[in-house]
């Protein structure tokens, strides 16, 4: 299985991926009500990381917003060997405007319109995409339970979360996973990922790795990445391949979800999981993480 296996959920009722995922936002584009331009290169695409050994895709109902989970029933319902998890609670107004909703009543529609929009009956893991500051958490978090005891949602992620608002949620309900920003340059979730480690729980993190351009608009992180860079080159293999293989070997939880619309970019991404970094490199790139 690329790059291993890890279970996630309760054991019993638990699923086994791959440890490299595919996050899906990217395929359907930073406007609103985006399809891809070329729908067929994006179905291409997903039929392609899971020929490559991909059998973990996170996706979203803002991402497009609700397009992104209607390209991924094209492309690969029934599923066969692959889990699909989504999110909900965060609307999407605008390229850049999101917005935290987290009304029970809200909740139970987003999931019944992923339901439908995947052409599932059941939603392997359902994570709440953020927490809704102006509800009560317990609110939250009961009715994707309740949604959980009526078979619709098999398993109840977090994203976005600190500590304790994670330990918050597993006093009310059992938490699959987490899904959190981390990578070699920022690790302000390390915390977490912590608890992750001592309870079992899955670790996804986002944007796996600052890209050049937004390092280069800080003298601190442009020495950082050049480090990463050095590694890279000494390792004869991508900078994106150091930040995953890092990942990987940072923690047996971790599920990295890098996202492309770049097949040779997949490609390369998978490949990740092949490179071991030697413990010298690990301590070096481990010395390199900051809180965000």
């Amino acid at each position: 299985m690329l790059g291993g296996g890890i279970a996630i959920g309760e054991p019993g009722s638990a699923f086994t991926v791959g440890r490299m995922g595919y996050g899906a936002m990217q395929l359907t584009g930073p406007g609103v009500w985006d399809m891809p331009a070329d729908i067929d290169a994006a179905i291409t695409l997903l039929r392609r990381a899971v020929e490559l050994g991909v059998t973990f895709i996170d996706t979203a109902d803002s991402y497009g917003p609700h397009t992104n989970e209607e390209l991924i029933r094209r492309a690969l319902h029934p599923y066969d060997g692959v889990v699909i998890a989504t999110k909900g609670g965060l609307t999407r107004t605008g390229p850049h405007r999101w917005h935290s909703v987290g009304r029970p009543e809200y909740l139970r529609q987003c999931v019944e319109m992923s339901l439908r929009r995947l052409a599932m009956d059941c939603i392997p893991l359902y994570q709440l995409h953020r927490v809704d500051d102006q509800i009560p958490l317990a609110d939250q978090i009961g009715e994707l339970a309740a949604l959980r005891e009526e078979g619709k949602i098999a398993h109840i992620g977090l994203s976005e979360v600190d500590v304790p608002t994670l330990q918050t949620a597993r006093s009310i309900t059992p938490i699959a996973s987490v899904q959190n920003r981390f990578n070699v340059l920022s690790t302000g979730s390390a915390p977490v990922l912590e608890l992750c480690e001592q309870e079992s729980i899955a670790f996804i993190p986002w944007f796996p790795l600052k890209n050049k351009e937004l390092a280069l608009e800080n003298p601190d992180d442009a020495q950082r990445f050049a480090v990463v860079e050095r590694i890279a080159q000494a390792n004869r293999v991508s900078v994106a391949q150091v930040a995953l293989a890092w990942l990987l070997q940072k923690s047996p939880v971790m599920v990295p979800i890098p996202g492309t619309r770049s097949l040779a970019h997949l490609e390369e991404n998978v490949a990740a999981a092949q490179v071991v970094l030697s413990d010298a490199d690990m301590a070096e790139l481990n010395a390199l993480g900051r809180p965000d």
